[in-house]
């Protein structure tokens, strides 16, 4: 069933299949007709970015430590000329209200030369270090970069539920802590990354269909026109699944745009597979489960009344993969999750370019076969083709997880752009 690399501590994605609903059936297949309705947006809203070129970037909060990526290498690697916006991951949920996730790293992170963005080395004695001060020097160079503070993600969202209970007193700790004076000037919004609302995620949510609309009137009635709003939304588009589970159709209104996560449909949480790729665009003959694939969850999306200009296409920086594997094309068996970096099953486009390079496509998505091992990731020949989709579609623009996945010189953001 469908999962989410967006996780505040890169859980094994194994745990999930036990307590999700029942296995996904049928769902709306690929690339319906362009549909041209729009909705009023925010009044006042502070990013003016033409439609379907929004590039939306996830920063992750604690890649600072294992992964060492700073905010420092979202501009040497050219990404941050290149994106719109950019969300910082996660804020958590917890007894109703937004908190902070890493105070630590967020806030008190002494900063070296060489570690930060303007070469400038953090002192003792300033009010703000951490992240959200390397931010701030990241939008000094980059005055038209927006940045939301998201919250939620695979490992916080079973916070929601009880934010739900009371979403005005949500939405009023969500802006305290956002637009917090300590550490003003760095988000122009919020994103709510609720895996996922009246279903299963890493814990089952039981909230109610209209607990996600309710939430995100809330957001932008205390949040006003002036701030963003936006959501990272599942891509479960079969019948009876996670996108019916809420009424995404009803919240919106409320919203900027959605992140339909578009990305983790197959992986090695089924061990023994059939080996698939984790974001295929379209169907393809074979396909493990119908309707797990990108076009069917736009589709889906755009026939509840959605307009396309708020839906942005997912791309994911990474690939998953199992090992035991004989056959090279897609649909094989396997014996486990292959070996990455951080976590088994899963690794970096930046890693997985040089150890297991691509060998061919299916479903406008790549795979390769090295050893007994199988991947499947995008590549910049492949999100190029996904682009000419997004464009047919006429969606709002890409967003992406995450940036350290990319190479050192932003091959992957490079063919967003």
């Amino acid at each position: 069933m469908l999962t989410s690399h967006r996780s505040r501590a890169l859980p094994l994605r194994a745990l999930l299949s036990a307590a999700c609903s029942a296995v996904l059936a049928a769902g709306l297949l690929a690339d319906a007709g362009t549909a041209t309705a729009t909705e009023a947006r925010p009044a006042q809203q502070t990013a003016a970015v033409t439609a379907g070129s929004k590039v939306v970037g996830y920063f992750t909060e604690w890649g600072t430590y294992d992964r060492k990526y700073f905010v420092r290498n979202i501009e040497t690697s050219g990404s941050a000329a290149k994106l719109t916006h950019l969300d910082y991951a996660f804020g958590n949920v917890t007894g109703g209200r937004c908190a902070m996730g890493d105070s630590y790293a967020a806030t008190d992170r002494a900063y070296t030369a060489a570690e930060s963005v303007d070469g400038v080395a953090d002192t003792w004695d300033q009010p703000l270090r951490g992240n959200f001060n390397q931010l701030l020097k990241l939008k000094k160079k980059h005055p038209n970069l927006k940045i939301l503070w998201s919250f939620g993600g695979w490992t916080w969202s079973s916070g929601f539920g009880e934010a739900a209970k009371n979403p005005a007193a949500f939405a009023q700790s969500c802006y305290d802590l956002v637009k917090n004076s300590k550490w003003a000037h760095v988000f122009d919004g919020i994103d709510i990354d609720w895996e996922y609302p009246n279903a299963c995620g890493n814990t089952c949510d039981t909230s109610g269909r209209a607990a996600f609309r309710n939430l995100m009137a809330a957001l932008r009635s205390k949040f006003g026109s002036g701030s963003l709003v936006t959501a990272a939304i599942t891509a479960d588009a079969t019948n009876g699944g996670k996108i019916d589970a809420a009424d995404y159709a009803g919240a919106a209104p409320y919203v900027d745009w959605y992140d339909p996560m578009t990305y983790d449909y197959f992986g090695a949480w089924d061990s023994a597979g059939p080996t698939a790729p984790h974001s295929p665009l379209t169907s393809y003959p074979g396909i493990p489960k119908a309707g797990f694939h990108t076009s069917a969850t736009i589709a889906k999306l755009k026939g509840l009344g959605i307009p396309a200009s708020k839906l942005l296409l997912g791309i994911g920086f990474y690939g998953r993969g199992w090992t035991g594997v004989t056959q090279a094309a897609p649909g094989g068996t396997a014996t486990g999750p292959a070996a990455g970096t951080y976590e088994q099953g899963i690794d970096d486009y930046k890693v997985l370019k040089t150890t297991c390079p691509a060998t061919g496509t299916v479903g406008g998505t790549a795979y390769a076969k090295c050893g007994s091992n199988w991947w499947s990731y995008d590549t910049p020949s492949t999100i190029t083709a996904k682009m000419a989709y997004k464009n047919r579609q006429g969606l709002g623009g890409t967003f992406f997880w995450e940036l350290s996945g990319d190479t050192a010189s932003g091959e992957l953001i490079k063919a967003i752009s």
